[in-house]
């Protein structure tokens, strides 16, 4: 691996209440571009670099999804799939660096969820229909239904 190494100020926690300097290593599209085969597979989703390459056989999609995308920024294919949190917490094993920031483009609209702010109140968009319909079902059964009538 030949990226360019930079130590960051975000820090570890290691479990003893201090914090530890982690070492990013930041990778240049370029050099992403050329990891496009079966013998090595890079893809970037959301401005972080994995090498998926021991992934290739147990993908359930097959390695061809994975191959379709390798070398280039998979965030917009892995977001539409719609994967798990299993799977995103599987990605963490293999990362191996962010792209560089000169080559990042600013996300307009991300769809990654865990940076989407905005979709913790998505079910607010829900409540209030399903109220609706159920204040209808109470208006309609109180002035349509047939009054029992007593003689």
């Amino acid at each position: 691996i030949s990226g360019l190494m930079a130590t960051v100020g975000a820090s570890s926690n290691d479990g003893k209440g201090q914090g530890v300097e982690t070492p990013v290593t930041y990778f240049r599209l370029e050099e992403v571009a050329q990891r496009n085969t079966s013998k090595e597979t890079w893809l970037v989703i959301h401005g972080r670099v994995y090498d998926v390459t021991r992934f290739l056989n147990e993908h359930p999609g097959g390695e061809e999804v994975l191959l379709e995308q390798a070398g280039a920024d998979a965030s917009e294919s892995f977001e539409d799939v719609g994967h798990s949190s299993d799977a995103r917490e599987m990605l963490k094993q293999y990362y191996i660096g962010d792209v560089h920031p000169n080559d990042l483009k600013p996300e307009s609209g991300s769809k990654d969820p865990s940076k989407n702010s905005t979709c913790k109140s998505c079910w607010t968009y829900w409540i209030f229909p399903i109220i609706g319909a159920i204040l209808l079902g109470f208006l309609y059964r109180y002035y349509y239904t047939p009054e029992s009538k007593s003689s």
